[in-house]
């Protein structure tokens, strides 16, 4: 549980910060909700990602949080892809 919320903290702050740079949006679902707001799109993400640990925890299917912590860690890979692309194409 560490390593997922470890994961949820370094998308959030890999999004708001690719985001910021002018970074677009790999997620259509996540995309729509950006129109709502960064903030309001990102707690409602978390949200979903809770409720897929709470109902794991609830059927003991702990390969469903192993899961998940490899989804948010290919996530976050993408995320500072994204952030180092826009830093690259900033320079030149």
């Amino acid at each position: 549980m560490t390593v997922f919320f470890a994961l949820q903290a370094l998308d959030v702050l890999t999004t708001v910060t690719g985001l910021q740079m002018g970074a677009k949006e790999g997620s259509v679902f996540i995309a729509r909700m950006l129109e709502m707001g960064p903030m309001m799109a990102l707690l409602i993400s978390k949200s979903f990602a809770l409720l897929f640990v709470a109902v794991a925890f609830r059927f003991q299917r702990p390969r469903i949080i192993v899961f998940l912590n490899f989804w948010f860690a290919a996530v976050v890979t993408w995320n500072l892809a994204m952030i180092v692309s826009v830093q690259i194409l900033a320079r030149s």
